[in-house]
């Protein structure tokens, strides 16, 4: 894999506070990285060191091969790490021309991007008819007209209503479905597990997870089981090595898994036994349990 960024033990500190400490992580190209953490916990810290906007106290970062300078590296980067800020009396196509301007690159893209982003209807209309949501896709196409080998987004969806956050979260999935790597910052779990394939964890700056969404933990899930003689079915699970917690709700037992068992395994291990199940589902813990469990004990 191509590595697009390496991270090294970074540490940011603001006097007495430490914002970021000991920080380390990799990107590698093609996949959609989110870092996650509440508010506070450095992920903007870390994002505006990457960019040069912020001055780190220790560690250090390489951009691509670890030979390119962050200056030249930085033109292969698209980043919106504040409010998108455009002349309110120009036109999207007039803002994206002067942008053009700004990073040397052609204007023939303006139309490609305007329609990746849902707003080419709306080129003509000034800056300040659009709504939160659509300044924030202008932003996106904006921040893509150098065609970007990395997309940075702080916190893309703030503030959006459930459609605006709908239509940011669905541009982000199509921009890497063309092979764009994108790091976003969110506090938001159910952010990072639409759009996100790996997650950097950060509390009070200090990393505690970094890897895929799908490996947070070794979770090995939980079944949802229905059947005519519940009890008997938790006494057969009871003595059952594969699993864990037991708990039953609405005339539904929830079965954790200790180990890896699919659906098809159970359901013939219970009937060997005599019993027929009314209703399996085999469930992944939501990434929510998950962080919640990973946070819980630190």
């Amino acid at each position: 894999m191509e590595t697009i960024l390496t991270v090294n033990n970074l540490t940011k500190k603001f006097g007495y506070l430490t914002a970021v400490k000991n920080l380390s992580f990799t990107i590698e190209k093609g996949n959609v990285y989110g870092i996650l953490g509440p508010n506070g916990s450095g992920k903007s810290t870390t994002l505006g060191i990457i960019l040069n906007v912020v001055n780190r106290t220790a560690g250090d970062f390489n951009w691509f091969d670890g030979t390119t300078s962050t200056h030249e590296a930085l033109k292969k980067v698209g980043a919106i790490i504040e409010r998108p800020n455009f002349y309110p009396y120009m036109t999207a196509i007039q803002n994206l021309k002067l942008v053009c301007k700004i990073k040397e690159v052609p204007d023939t893209k303006i139309q490609e991007k305007l329609e990746l982003v849902g707003l080419w209807e709306r080129r003509n209309s000034k800056f300040r008819t659009y709504s939160l949501g659509m300044k924030q896709r202008l932003a996106i196409a904006s921040a893509l007209l150098n065609d970007p080998e990395i997309l940075i987004l702080d916190e893309p969806t703030n503030g959006l209503d459930p459609q605006g956050i709908h239509q940011i979260r669905e541009i982000i999935k199509k921009i890497a479905g063309k092979g764009t790597t994108i790091l976003l910052a969110s506090h938001l779990l159910d952010e990072v597990e639409k759009v996100c394939s790996h997650v950097v964890i950060l509390r009070k700056g200090e990393k505690l997870y970094s890897g895929p969404v799908d490996g947070m933990l070794a979770s090995h899930g939980f079944f949802e089981l229905r059947t005519k003689d519940m009890e008997k079915l938790e006494a057969l699970l009871e003595k059952n090595a594969s699993f864990g917690k037991l708990t039953k709700e609405n005339g539904m037992l929830t079965a954790f898994l200790k180990e890896e068992m699919n659906a098809e395994e159970l359901n013939k291990m219970l009937f060997d036994q005599g019993m027929v199940l009314s209703h399996l589902v085999k469930r992944k813990e939501s990434l929510e349990e998950q962080f919640l469990t990973l946070t819980k004990n630190k």
